[in-house]
């Protein structure tokens, strides 16, 4: 893995040709650059570099480009996929996660081009194909929005 580190803990880190591989998202849905900081059954934080030139820009807007909200929660659930990969191993790799529950969903300043949205999440628990997480965005350690998600991993 690109610039892979070991500690006690284990932690790594993921490019975006890893995250290709990890998760099915693409061009124009893939909402994340890049993940460190993961601890596998633990937590992960992505990276979302924030550009004029995304799409939603064209209409979301246009005088005032911003984020649109349900696009950072993508984002921390595409960050949550990561870990959750990361955590299961191989066999995960690729497989569909689909939304169950977005709980506290708090959208505290708007995100605009040339951001650099640091998304942290963090297992609150797993049972069975089940994970829920607590998710935080953040851009220059600024808290921009917060969420609780759970997902399902599903086999195809």
């Amino acid at each position: 893995m690109d610039g892979e580190k070991t500690t006690a803990t284990e932690v790594l880190s993921a490019d975006i040709m890893r995250i290709m591989e990890m998760i099915p998202h693409r061009y124009p849905f893939l909402m994340i650059d890049r993940a460190i900081e993961i601890v596998p059954d633990k937590s992960a934080t992505g990276i979302k570099n924030v550009s004029i030139n995304e799409n939603y820009f064209q209409g979301h807007f246009p005088r005032q480009p911003v984020m649109p909200g349900v696009l950072i929660i993508e984002s921390m659930a595409q960050t949550a996929a990561v870990l959750v990969v990361q955590t299961l191993g191989p066999s995960a790799a690729g497989k569909l996660v689909y939304f169950m529950l977005v709980d506290e969903a708090r959208f505290r300043k708007p995100v605009v081009p040339g951001d650099q949205l640091h998304v942290h999440v963090s297992k609150l628990q797993n049972r069975r194909n089940v994970w829920k997480f607590k998710c935080e965005a953040k851009v220059n350690g600024q808290l921009m929005a917060e969420a609780v998600i759970a997902a399902m991993i599903m086999d195809e």
